[in-house]
């Protein structure tokens, strides 16, 4: 089962949606985060949850 990291991002309701979009993509493409979740609130407000998955390292052994 992989593992993965959330982070909540709030969009107030002043913003568009064009901005909104390339704040996520900014996110997706510099922090590899992928759309998990997105609320749309009655005021126009957006919380999304951005995730990527944790990479665990193996430690080698000699």
């Amino acid at each position: 089962m992989p593992e993965y990291e959330f982070v909540d991002v709030y969009v107030p309701r002043g913003v568009s949606r064009k901005e909104a979009t390339r704040l996520l993509t900014d996110h997706a493409e510099y922090g590899h985060w992928e759309l998990d979740r997105l609320t749309l609130h009655r005021d126009g407000s957006r919380r999304v949850r951005l995730r990527r998955r944790i990479i665990r390292q193996v430690r080698a052994t000699w």
